[in-house]
């Protein structure tokens, strides 16, 4: 195994996309790239990102991703949704790179669910199919894609002639039993010689738009039997998952299998088990160990924003009071924006009105050899005299006057405490 290894993720602003970034990205085994068919939230993640690429469902897409792979001298791509995964690895010979997935069969079955339940519904509790609408006894039903994941195109039914009226346009759709009970999915991993040698239960407590936005630790069933059936029935290599769903009468019901990491697998990362990482030392044979931490963890998402910005800036002044120190401790927003400048070669500059010896605070507070330089001025001062550039600068302080007064004189960009995630990119 070559490091770094050259990792492309497709289509890297997906869910999962973004997971496997919080993976990958700081390893230094691998040098992480992203792309993605039209311009995406990736763009703002992925230092090395590549966009315009053909859809999955375009004729060109493969040799696009071929001629991609070349390019850039991809050596594993990762696909982060069911249609890009099996059209890949359908393909993986004629792309030259190694796509990390199980093997093709896996994948095929995996990709519907009419397969995956007839595989397995020897061994465990699959949901009830109807035929036809004329044969449902009871409702709510449940319509979802045969082929398809995530959320889309799956709705409750309450009637029949809402049940007709959405079958009318989704000639994909399978009609299954309501279940009206928790909800699990279960992470696991297996290694090459097809070894489960990983599971974690989470319970989805909060989804939206298929996506488990609220998960916890679930304890609540024999979730390791369940894996060791699916992964002795399956081949699987790498990460995986499974969800299951309990129904009225509170037993487990199967719901889906997926030969890759699922969007809110972090739970596991955060427990120290980083699937992504472990499938791809897997992928080159490489023996690995998993000692998860034996802590409770819960897990919550929200949307996040990132920004970017067209100016640029050599140096940084900020502010000491109530600005790098909040409350007699230090901001840590703050220092590690401060840090990003400093990687990134910008000379950092301490102004400040402190009433006391600063170089003693500085010390306080381990910081007495951070900066460039550093400019204690008097109360009655203005901090904007000090400021000797006109360009190239930005001024970080809490104050809205000294902001203001600065913006006006010198005509320098100026971030208050909310503003910081902005600076980020720089």
């Amino acid at each position: 195994m070559k490091i770094p290894v050259k990792v492309l993720v497709f289509p890297c602003g997906s869910e999962v996309g973004l997971e496997v970034f919080q993976c990958l990205s700081r390893s230094r085994h691998v040098e992480l790239w992203g792309a993605g068919s039209t311009k995406d939230h990736g763009d703002f993640l992925y230092s090395n990102y590549i966009s315009g690429l053909p859809y999955v469902t375009d004729k060109d897409f493969i040799e696009s991703i071929r001629k991609t792979v070349n390019q850039y001298e991809i050596d594993v791509l990762i696909p982060t949704m069911e249609s890009a995964l099996v059209t890949l690895k359908v393909n993986e010979a004629y792309l030259n790179c190694k796509i990390m997935s199980s093997p093709l069969d896996t994948v095929l079955i995996c990709n519907s669910k009419l397969a995956t339940y007839e595989r397995l519904s020897e061994y465990m509790k699959t949901p009830a199919i109807y035929n036809k609408l004329n044969d449902v006894n009871e409702y709510p039903v449940f319509l979802k894609p045969d082929i398809g994941y995530g959320s889309r195109n799956s709705c409750i039914v309450n009637n029949d002639a809402a049940a007709r009226v959405l079958l009318r346009d989704n000639t994909n759709t399978i009609i299954c039993e309501y279940l009206p009970g928790n909800e699990y999915t279960i992470d696991c991993f297996s290694d090459r010689n097809g070894s489960l040698r990983y599971y974690y239960a989470r319970k989805r407590n909060r989804i939206k738009h298929g996506i488990s936005v609220n998960s916890t630790t679930a304890k609540e069933h024999d979730f390791e039997q369940l894996s060791k059936i699916i992964n002795k029935v399956l081949r699987f290599r790498g990460a995986w998952f499974f969800q299951m769903k309990e129904n009225s009468s509170g037993d487990l019901v199967l719901l889906e299998v997926a030969s890759r990491i699922g969007g809110s697998s972090g739970l596991s990362r955060a427990r120290g088990v980083n699937l992504p990482l472990l499938s791809l030392f897997d992928l080159f044979d490489v023996d690995v160990s998993i000692s998860p931490n034996e802590i409770e963890v819960e897990s919550d998402r929200a949307l996040t924003t990132r920004f970017k910005h067209n100016y640029v800036f050599n140096t940084a002044y900020v502010d000491f009071d109530d600005c790098l120190i909040i409350n007699n401790q230090v901001n840590v927003d703050l220092i590690k924006l401060l840090f990003v400048f400093r990687n990134k070669n910008k000379r950092i500059v301490l102004i400040t009105k402190h009433q006391g010896n600063i170089e003693d605070e500085l010390t306080k507070y381990r910081l007495n050899t951070f900066f460039d330089q550093i400019i204690h001025i008097k109360n009655n001062e203005n901090k904007s005299d000090y400021i000797k550039e006109r360009e190239s600068a930005v001024f970080i302080d809490d104050s809205f006057a000294e902001r203001e007064s600065v913006l006006k004189t010198k005509g320098v960009p100026v971030f208050s405490l909310d503003m910081l995630e902005v600076l980020f990119e720089c």
